[in-house]
């Protein structure tokens, strides 16, 4: 036979393999005509286009903004732009909480989880509801501020307006890609290249990663486009290269990994080899630190592949830290279950951002705990909408070992449950922003939890009196390192007091938009003198901050790096160049709306100390 025809076979299969890869997304999309390849170019639609602004703000993660007014919230997403095309700090538009990396390098930042894959890089969310469920055509998001953000963008198959609740919840991503900076924090739409999908969708969701942001991204509106009728792909097919088989593997490994989890956990008929290959003549700790690197869908591909390598992928050892936040959007009860049996080990478990609209069942919740939560010592459930009094009470009696414990934004947690938290004597972090924590569980919290050194109370407007919640922390939380208690609204003079006398190791203290603190009273005098550790101290908001007490700052808290005094009128120039002289490792310093600290001047304190980073925000 002719030399030509192998390889003319080999090109062919090549070309199959190509084509059949490009295959699978389109075949994901249901097309119509098998001959029809999804491609890059955009889909012919078949009807008009509707185009539609949010309708409401369903679910979100954080924002800067109160819990009980519209500024710098997420609510502002929702109807027509209320500053588009102007650029600059707006009230009216919707702001995350963090930006930048330093909240990474603060006392309170948490250890990442390993295992992450690359593709998840999501920090924030926020999820919209539109009028009409389309097929979408082009998603449009009016960035006013420092843009870039944007990392992914969702579809939801489930209707929120629907009476009658779906069988089955899908997200797709519409588009997907790393953070990137942006030169520039000026206005601009932002209108990515998005795939198409195979059901009507008025649910769209954004995530957010600010870490390469010089200050707060803000959003103003998202426009939809879409059709009612599915559009008709077009025929015509593009060159086909090898970098769309690497992007088709990944977007196939977050399609299928995940979905395919349950299936590949209960496989139990596995290949017979003769041998293992060279794995047999390695030790099994070996083999285990190698397995360590995959991800968890990784791991449930290649415990199908024989009989050795599925006992080492279903080790509770491979299990000791386990992150399912990547893959939120499949997390459901039976995922759970078959995890279970693995995870009998387990120290950290993150479902943040999983289980939402049924997906997780409290009965499935706490099934899983009884089995897995004896030697848990991190919890986090950030977002977990499914979280009611029973699961915390399960959590409390499961998990006896726990020494952090993430609410935030579990909003739908009555109040009366974090009574439950009081069982938990050996928190050492608990995160409770935008809870319905009330004061009396709080007080009750404080009493027992004595081991506590890290806790966020931001934005939790249930709490009636935080004089009293102080005056508790500094009598029984000796320890405590970092404290977040961001826009509490009646805090004084007297609760500092006796925060600042009990609780001297602190770190960290948050104090952002606290209106009933002043200067004048020597609150912020007195924090200085009695916290000598502080590294990072927000006074956001309080226009009361003057010389004096930036003064006693540069006198008594030498390791200072991180202070915000955003909005002050009261603090001179000179009295910023002593801090910079004598915290040296002062790196972040905002001074956004400081009336006596102009553009002139935060490029000479630039010039002078490069090594910090000072922010001056504008507005047009």
């Amino acid at each position: 036979m002719s030399p030509v025809f192998p390889m003319l076979t080999v090109l062919s299969m090549f070309y199959y393999m190509c084509l059949r890869r490009r295959a699978r997304t389109a075949t994901r999309g249901e097309m119509n005509s098998r001959r029809a390849i999804e491609s890059n170019t955009r889909a012919l639609p078949i009807n008009v286009e509707i185009v539609q602004y949010a309708k409401e703000v369903l679910d979100f993660s954080s924002h800067y903004g109160s819990e009980n007014s519209m500024s710098y919230t997420m609510w502002n997403l929702a109807g027509i732009p209320n500053v588009y095309p102007s650029s600059g700090d707006f009230t009216q538009t919707a702001v995350f909480r963090t930006y930048g990396t330093w909240w990474d390098r603060c006392p309170s930042a948490r250890l990442p989880f390993k295992r992450t894959p690359p593709t998840f890089c999501s920090q924030d969310y926020v999820e919209l509801a539109f009028e009409e469920p389309v097929y979408p055509t082009a998603v449009h998001i009016l960035e006013t501020y420092h843009p870039g953000a944007v990392v992914r963008i969702l579809a939801c198959s489930a209707n929120p307006y629907s009476q009658n609740p779906p069988a089955e919840v899908r997200w797709e991503i519409l588009w997907s890609e790393a953070p990137t900076k942006v030169n520039g924090p000026q206005a601009r739409q932002f209108t990515p290249c998005i795939k198409q999908i195979n059901f009507p969708t008025n649910l769209i969701r954004l995530e957010v990663n600010s870490s390469l942001l010089d200050y707060y991204t803000e959003l103003d509106a998202v426009v939809l486009h879409g059709v009612k009728e599915r559009p008709v792909l077009s025929l015509k097919t593009s060159m086909i290269d090898m970098s769309d088989i690497d992007e088709d593997e990944d977007e196939e490994k977050y399609d299928g990994g995940m979905d395919a989890l349950n299936k590949q956990f209960s496989i139990v008929t596995l290949r017979e080899w003769p041998t293992n290959g060279y794995f047999d003549k390695l030790p099994y700790e070996l083999i285990q630190l190698i397995l360590s690197h995959l991800t968890v869908p990784d791991l449930c591909r290649l415990a199908q592949t024989c009989k050795l390598l599925y006992q080492h992928c279903c080790d509770p050892l491979q299990y000791i830290h386990l992150s399912l936040q990547p893959y939120w959007a499949r997390i459901n009860d039976t995922s759970l279950e078959y995890l279970q049996s693995r995870c009998t080990l387990i120290q950290w478990l993150n479902l943040s951002w999983t289980g939402n609209r049924g997906a997780i069942s409290v009965s499935g919740f706490s099934r899983f705990l009884k089995v897995c939560g004896s030697e848990l010592v991190r919890l986090e459930l950030s977002c977990g909408h499914f979280l009611n009094e029973t699961c915390l009470e399960v959590i409390t009696e499961m998990c006896p070992n726990l020494q952090e414990l993430n609410l935030s934004s579990c909003d739908k947690i009555p109040p009366q449950a974090f009574n439950h938290i009081a069982k938990v004597g050996s928190l050492k972090r608990l995160i409770l922003y935008r809870t319905k924590v009330e004061q009396t569980a709080l007080l009750s919290i404080l009493n027992f939890c004595s081991e506590l050194q890290h806790l966020s109370l931001g934005s939790c407007v249930m709490i009636e009196d935080y004089d009293l919640i102080a005056s508790m922390m500094g009598a029984k939380c000796k320890k405590l390192r970092s404290l977040d208690l961001w826009r509490c609204k009646n805090i004084t003079e007297s609760g500092i007091a006796e925060l600042a006398s009990g609780c001297q190791l602190l770190e960290e203290l948050d104090l952002g938009w606290c209106p009933t603190l002043q200067s004048s009273t020597g609150c912020f005098t007195n924090l200085a003198r009695k916290l000598p550790n502080l590294q990072k101290l927000f006074l956001t908001a309080n226009r009361s901050v003057c010389d004096t007490d930036i003064e006693e700052l540069a006198a008594n808290c030498m390791h200072l790096r991180q202070l915000d005094i955003l909005g002050t009128r009261m603090v001179s120039p000179a009295s910023l160049r002593k801090l910079l002289e004598s915290c040296k490792d002062l790196s972040l310093l905002d001074v956004s709306f400081c009336s006596q600290i102009d553009n002139r001047v935060v490029l000479e304190l630039n010039a002078n100390f490069p090594n910090v980073f000072i922010k001056k925000s504008f507005t047009q």
